[in-house]
């Protein structure tokens, strides 16, 4: 049996007075956002950090650096921020409404 869709909201943004969700990388006011393990699970993080990123960014931060760059070196947002190879793509994502992108990890 296929799966169901969630869908959108029929109105976006939302009314006002109902607060958005922000992502903790990007910073823009989005629909939805998904939780991103600071130090990812495979590499001991289960438990630990979490940061509410929207899809573009978590898409974007896994495909740029590796779980294990992501512990040892990234472990925290402002790390993150800071990352020499995601400046290209937040100059870029700052500037846009977009709010899916298809997942662009290589295949294997």
């Amino acid at each position: 049996m296929p799966r169901r869709r969630a869908s959108l909201p029929a109105s976006w943004p939302p009314a006002s007075g109902a607060p958005s969700p922000r992502c903790g990388l990007c910073e823009r006011a989005v629909q939805a956002t998904s939780r991103h393990h600071l130090v990812p699970r495979e590499e001991g993080g289960r438990h630990g950090p979490t940061v509410d990123l929207c899809q573009p960014c978590h898409s974007s931060v896994h495909r740029f650096l590796s779980n294990r760059a992501l512990a040892r070196e990234y472990a925290t947002v402002e790390a993150l921020r800071a990352a020499e190879e995601l400046q290209t793509y937040l100059r870029w994502v700052k500037k846009q409404r977009v709010e899916r992108i298809t997942n662009r990890r290589g295949r294997t």
